[in-house]
């Protein structure tokens, strides 16, 4: 019998670009390292679609310019969701096909089919995440449609604590909730976040829980207070099964 088809994808996260292409977080250009982190993904297998995210942007509106540079001839549709340093307005105002913006998204290869939630956790004003009643509301409606469906959560906002002090009190301010829905529903397989600039891999139950560091600069894992990693740009793929299974990895980039 031959193998199920899989279904893969490409998550990039927190490229924190600026309207400058020279632009810098703390001395480390974003946009040529961001750039290194797409072609190394193309030389994989080629994925169903791309994951971005958050912190598209570190402030600055003027670089999503750089997204259509890079994107708007990708292939694949290519799905934003917004983090503390994005501008939600700008991203809804200024992208369309391939880019997608939020939602669940059916996809499907042969008998084997998924269903990607992108939940947005921006928070205005704020640098922690929040879904709010309303965002839940949703989330708990679209997992009893989707019942019988394997389905990936993606989110910018860890739902869990990282292990990093600092980071663990700007992450999801509302994971409680948040896992009150989740927990509910076995059709749930996999969380996906960002934000933390730091590989995590763990379980909850059944549920793979996936934390991916950022295009550009880390920050040091297990520390109390804010510090940077000498690693240097990250990316993650993964491999979606009719069973449920998801395999995954992150890569990193080696040094120019």
């Amino acid at each position: 019998m031959a193998a199920m088809a899989s279904l893969r994808f490409h998550q990039f996260t927190d490229t924190h670009l600026y309207a400058a292409a020279t632009g810098a977080m703390r001395g480390q250009p974003t946009l040529p390292s961001f750039v290194s982190a797409l072609q190394q993904a193309a030389g994989f297998p080629a994925p169903t679609a791309l994951l971005l995210t958050g912190d598209l942007v570190h402030d600055e509106p003027g670089g999503y310019a750089h997204f259509h540079t890079l994107l708007d001839a990708s292939p694949v549709p290519v799905h934003l969701i917004p983090g503390n340093h994005d501008d939600p307005a700008a991203l809804a105002a200024g992208f369309a096909t391939p880019f997608l913006l939020g939602g669940s998204h059916r996809y499907s290869a042969g008998d084997n089919r998924w269903l990607v939630v992108m939940l947005a956790t921006h928070a205005a004003g704020r640098v922690d995440g929040e879904l709010g009643p309303t965002a839940l509301a949703e989330l708990e409606r679209t997992l009893v449609a989707a019942a019988g469906m394997n389905t990936l959560l993606v989110l910018h906002h860890p739902p869990v604590a990282v292990g990093s002090a600092w980071l663990d009190e700007i992450g999801l301010a509302d994971a409680a909730a948040f896992w009150e829905v989740a927990d509910q529903h076995t059709n749930v397989r996999g969380v996906l976040w960002g934000h933390a600039h730091q590989a995590f891999e763990g379980q909850r139950g059944s549920v793979r829980l996936m934390g991916t560091p950022s295009t550009c600069l880390q920050f040091l894992p297990g520390s109390a207070d804010f510090a940077l990693d000498t690693r240097g740009p990250g990316w993650r793929w993964l491999e979606l099964h009719a069973d449920g299974r998801i395999d995954s990895q992150v890569e990193w980039v080696p040094p120019a």
